[in-house]
């Protein structure tokens, strides 16, 4: 049976800063674990979670990325 559009398309905050994706998440690890949520449900939050996992590492590496690049050029102002 194929999959539902609406869980497919569901939007996800991945577009927000880091701050406002942990928050995201730490909000749908709360929800799925109260264990209030239907099977379908708790799918779909996971799901959405692993989205912003993903957005998070590739903030972060971006982040480590600038910082690599400003120390390096701290190292030859020296």
């Amino acid at each position: 049976m194929p999959r539902k559009k609406a869980e497919e398309t569901k939007p996800v905050e991945s577009q927000g800063g880091i701050e406002e994706n942990f928050a995201a998440l730490e909000k749908m690890i709360g929800k799925l674990e109260a264990g209030d949520n239907t099977l379908e449900e708790s799918f779909s939050c996971y799901e959405a979670g692993m989205k912003l996992v993903k957005a998070l590492s590739l903030q972060i590496d971006k982040v480590e990325k600038q910082i690599q690049i400003l120390s390096e050029g701290d190292e030859n102002e020296c």
